[in-house]
This record gives C-alpha cells, sequence and structure tokens, in this order.
C-alpha cells in the first residue's frame, strides 16, 4: 500500500487526475472503474482540463461505475448518471457506449448484478478502479456489516451514510435508502486500486483502513490484502496516521 500525503484538496485533486491520466496514456483502452460523490469532482475537473489541452483521449476507453442509488431515474439531478455525465463525460470524447453505470430501475435486480460482473469481466477486468472513502470505512455502497458481498448486490444504507448524503438532496427524507453497488471482490479484482481522502472528517476511517485490522466492520480494510493499492490524501485526512 502506497500513501501519498498533499497539502489539501486541489492537490489531492491533480495528483489522482495526474495517475488517471497516466492509465490512459500508457493504455489507451484501459478499462477505469469510476467514482462519485464530492471527493473525486476536482480530479474530474482536471480530467476535463487535461482533455481539452489534448494530453489525454478517452476514446478508446471503458468505464464501469461503482455504484447507484436504487429506484432513482437517471435524469434525476442526483442520479450517478447524472453525476458522472455533468462532471466528466459530457466533456470528453468517451464513446457512450463505452460507459457503464449501474441502473437502479432494472426490473430483476439480482439478474441485472450477475450481468454487470459478468460485463466487467468481458471487458478484461478493471485496469484502475477509483474510490473515494465514507467515514464510516465504506467504499463505493459496501457498508460495514458481518458480511460482505463479493459481487455486486444491493444493500440497505446506513443510517450515517444516508446521513451523510442528505446534504445533496433538499430533505433528509429523499435519500434513498438502498443502492446497488459493486461488491468488495469485483472491487478487489482490479489490477490497480487509487483511494482518495480529503478533510478531518476521514481520519478516522484512514487510519482504520491502513492500520487496523482488516475487518467487514471497516470494509476499506480489505485494501491490505491488495497488491497494488494508492491512497492520495491530504493533510488532514492523513492526521492520525502514525
Amino acid at each position: 500500500m502506497k500513501i501519498i500525503v498533499v497539502e489539501d484538496y486541489r492537490e489531492m485533486s491533480k495528483k489522482a487526475a495526474d495517475i488517471v491520466a497516466s492509465q490512459v496514456i500508457l493504455k489507451n483502452d484501459s478499462v477505469l472503474g469510476l467514482a462519485t460523490g464530492s471527493t473525486p469532482e476536482g480530479m474530474y475537473s482536471r480530467l476535463v482540463e487535461l482533455h481539452r489541452e489534448g494530453t489525454v483521449d478517452f476514446s478508446s476507453t471503458q468505464s464501469f461505475n461503482l455504484d447507484e442509488y436504487l429506484g432513482l431515474d437517471p435524469e434525476h439531478s442526483q442520479s450517478y448518471h447524472h453525476y458522472m455525465h455533468c462532471h466528466l463525460f459530457n466533456h470528453i470524447n468517451t464513446d457512450p457506449n463505452n460507459v457503464h453505470i449501474p441502473s437502479g430501475q432494472a426490473s430483476d435486480m439480482a439478474a441485472y448484478c450477475r450481468n454487470y460482473d459478468q460485463q466487467i469481466a468481458a471487458a478484461g477486468g478493471i485496469d484502475l478502479q477509483v474510490l473515494g472513502i465514507g467515514g464510516n470505512g465504506h467504499i463505493g455502497f459496501n457498508e460495514p456489516d458481518e458480511f460482505l458481498s463479493a459481487g455486486t448486490h444491493v444493500v440497505d444504507l446506513t443510517e450515517e451514510t444516508v446521513e451523510a448524503n442528505s446534504r445533496f438532496f433538499a430533505s433528509r427524507d429523499e435519500v434513498p435508502k438502498k443502492a446497488v453497488t459493486m461488491g468488495m471482490g469485483s472491487i478487489m479484482k482490479a489490477k490497480k486500486i487509487l483511494l482518495l481522502a480529503s478533510g478531518i472528517g476521514k481520519a478516522q476511517a484512514i487510519k482504520a483502513t491502513v492500520s487496523g485490522n482488516v475487518s467487514t466492520r471497516v470494509p476499506a480494510s480489505f485494501l491490505q490484502l491488495h497488491r497494488d493499492v494508492t491512497l492520495i490524501l491530504d493533510e488532514e485526512a492523513a492526521a492520525l496516521l502514525p
């Protein structure tokens, strides 16, 4: 596990964008695993800049997103479909046919989830998976629990996660209580993983991820078992590390 500590959110975003861009430049048909939320917004903004400058070409890449709220229409302002197109896909030259974001509206979610994992496998697996981390140690929407699912699945969101995400909705009551997410097995199959964390609110989760026991109660702690993980942290997120 490689840990890079930078001064602030801006530097975290720039460093992360450089790593993603380098992956695409070195392997133009890279399969990227992408995350949503406030943490990667700066990274996506910088990737758009690099594309507009002619530094990076996304025309041959494929992407698979981590998760989506259950029940939200793709056009909903808080859906992750909307997020990804607003922050990235509308501004780069990726082929729409190569963009994969989980559906929260499939009629048979169990079959849909199996198919999503099959699509990732058919693409050759994920070359670089980008992750954020929740204050409770969740990655994707893999919440702390007694057991964790390996493949893509539907999950009940914890009260902590619902509360944390309520800032994006008009009221807490509007926040979906379920989501579809890649499972820990799906994430751990990625060839490389890049986790971003910013702010003092993530410091305890980062400490548990890096130096705590590997436990389903801290899903991110399983990253200790991966062969190629890079954490980019601002100084506040890294505050509790030795």
